[in-house]
């Protein structure tokens, strides 16, 4: 066993020495380009066959449909990350609203905060961008918004500007230099979380949230 594993190895040695590897083929995912409103309908078309709840929306309405989506699921709470961009928007557009959610932050250490985000009924984040071919978001959690966020409470909003919206993966990690640097910990998010591994019956939100809903923020 020994000896042929060492044959194998330096096989494989040889071949990477006398640089006869073949070169890697990227074409199949060169090729796949959408236009803009293509890449939107696909990610709504593919995401919403996961059980994914989709919206289109835009920069100064996205927080007033954020309210109305927790309104009409009787969620009087928010949680989000120290995103400043996230707290003044929200703050600015529910300020003279009375019944507009609480917005909680998480914000505290490691061992304090993770009560609270467990018990939270709802988070909202933002997302580094998506991927149409695969209906996917990319999410790259942070100090600012910790995997957590979209990974404990049951309702996960997330925001997608429609100009972040990439063809293939090839091509999200391509455009955005991945290479030069990658957070901890990366997501690519399709739906909410089910799994069918209990009799075979698909069941949502037994590690994950049970929602998934996605801010397309046009224009």
């Amino acid at each position: 066993m020994s000896s042929a594993r060492d044959n194998i190895l330096a096989r494989l040695r040889k071949s990477d020495a006398d640089g006869d590897l073949p070169g890697s083929d990227f074409s199949v995912m060169k090729e796949k380009i959408w236009g803009a409103e293509e890449k939107v309908e696909r990610l709504i078309a593919m995401m919403s066959a996961v059980n994914t709840e989709l919206h289109k929306t835009t920069e100064a309405g996205w927080p007033d449909l954020v309210a109305e989506l927790l309104k009409k699921r009787e969620i009087d709470s928010l949680l989000i990350g120290t995103n400043n961009r996230l707290m003044d928007r929200l703050q600015g557009a529910w300020r003279d609203k009375g019944d507009a959610p609480d917005i909680r932050l998480y914000d505290r250490a490691y061992e304090d905060e993770r009560a609270e985000v467990f018990a939270a009924p709802a988070a909202l984040t933002t997302t580094r961008g998506g991927i149409a071919e695969t209906g996917s978001l990319i999410v790259w959690p942070d100090a600012a918004e910790p995997r957590l966020l979209s990974l404990a409470p049951p309702v996960h909003i997330a925001l997608l500007e429609a100009d972040r919206l990439h063809n293939t993966f090839w091509q999200a990690m391509t455009a955005e230099g991945w290479k030069d640097g990658l957070p901890t910990n990366a997501l690519l998010i399709s739906g909410p979380s089910k799994t069918a591994d209990i009799e075979q019956e698909l069941t949502y939100g037994v590690h994950g949230p049970k929602e998934l809903i996605v801010l397309i923020i046009e224009g």
